[in-house]
């Protein structure tokens, strides 16, 4: 952490704003933790469905090329962090239901500025992508 900052930027309850190259930064953990196509792909889907569960079959079927596997690790982490509910009904098979908690519902709006960020300026990305390799 570092106490220089510009103002009105975020801080930390310290006072002090991260520095992404502290590993202890919340940026950075943050950044750690749903910085995958996945992650922002299955909170983007039970967002949508919010305030309704959504079951393991209908996000896997959302989520084109996610693999079981994948899914599962994806949302055992969003719930081992506090974003996603998990509901399982005694059923056999079970039914297993998940939604977004109050505060996966906060991460909603900021994972929807990046994708419209990426809407707008992926193009250009991807030009520079093909002088990069022209070159």
């Amino acid at each position: 952490m570092t106490s220089s900052s510009t103002s009105g930027a975020p801080r930390s309850p310290d006072g002090d704003r991260g520095d992404l190259f502290d590993p202890g930064c919340p940026t950075r953990r943050l950044l750690d933790r749903i910085g995958t196509k996945w992650t922002s792909m299955a909170v983007k889907v039970l967002a949508e469905a919010s305030p309704e569960e959504v079951r393991f079959a209908e996000l896997q079927r959302s989520m084109t090329g996610i693999s079981q596997k994948m899914l599962s690790a994806t949302l055992q982490g969003l719930a081992r962090d506090g974003l996603v509910g998990r509901r399982v009904e005694a059923t056999v098979p079970p039914r297993v239901y998940y939604r977004l908690t109050p505060l996966g519902l906060t991460l909603e709006e900021p994972l929807a500025a990046l994708r419209e960020w990426a809407e707008a300026h992926m193009a250009e990305v991807d030009r520079a992508n093909r002088r990069d390799e022209a070159s």
